[in-house]
């Protein structure tokens, strides 16, 4: 059965998390010459949280679908910062765009900032413009990421999904992966984790890249948001009734 740990085991986990980055931080300083050192030192400490979080909460990690291995953008249902890891430590090179605020996190938004993490202002107009130039004046990667919704939404939330995937996918010529989630069952958006359980990403068919017209867009969103709702209740409901929560 899922339980919530207690709130000294969660806040020891999350002191375990930020003791790790420190000191990851500092020791990989001198890799920062390097974009590729960097990111699989980056890659490293996922993978790191992701074994603190078995063995502290019993929560493991399970792959759906094909993962993508081309170049394509992956919209994300984004429910913890437990996918984030997931998808950082299973895509071959993954380039996440993420609000701009946590570029100033101390080691964190050096490191983000040194793989050509894009970053976005949240809610300011004629943001999805400013970030497709941004991802002109770089090589964008393997697998860029996105989160459809632009933050956290816990399981039984909801949030509008914005059109910045779909404009992403336009420009670059890339079909899109949707991938859902149930990782929010397991860690909280206000950090509680629970367990024991098997947090899911779950990749599905991939939607052919479509053109820059409106409708093609409006299209395309709505297509995402129901697939990837879709499979994230499904995801959800499976964590909680399997296990008894």
């Amino acid at each position: 059965m899922i339980r919530p740990l207690g709130a000294g085991r969660s806040a020891a986990f999350t002191a375990a998390t930020f003791l790790l980055m420190g000191i990851m931080g500092v020791i990989g300083l001198p890799l920062l010459v390097s974009r590729r050192a960097t990111h699989e030192w980056m890659r490293l400490y996922a993978r790191s949280v992701l074994i603190l979080a078995r063995h502290m909460a019993g929560i493991d990690v399970a792959l759906r679908g094909p993962l993508p291995s081309e170049a394509v953008v992956v919209a994300a249902k984004h429910q913890s910062l437990l996918d984030v890891y997931i998808l950082f430590v299973h895509l071959p090179r993954a380039r996440f765009v993420m609000k701009r605020e946590l570029l100033w996190m101390p080691v964190f938004g050096l490191y983000t900032w040194r793989i050509g993490t894009v970053t976005v202002v949240r809610g300011r107009r004629g943001e999805a413009g400013r970030m497709l130039e941004r991802i002109d004046a770089g090589d964008p990667g393997g697998q860029v990421v996105v989160y459809p919704q632009g933050t956290r939404v816990s399981p039984d939330a909801e949030a509008p999904y914005r059109r910045g995937a779909a404009l992403l996918a336009a420009r670059l010529g890339r079909p899109i992966v949707p991938a859902a989630t149930n990782t929010g069952v397991f860690w909280a958006k206000g950090g509680r984790l629970s367990g024991p359980g098997t947090a899911v990403m779950s990749f599905l068919a991939p939607l052919p890249c479509p053109t820059a017209e409106d409708d093609e867009i409006t299209e395309t969103l709505n297509t995402l948001e129901t697939r990837i709702e879709g499979e994230s209740g499904r995801l959800v409901a499976e964590a909680r009734g399997a296990l008894g929560s």
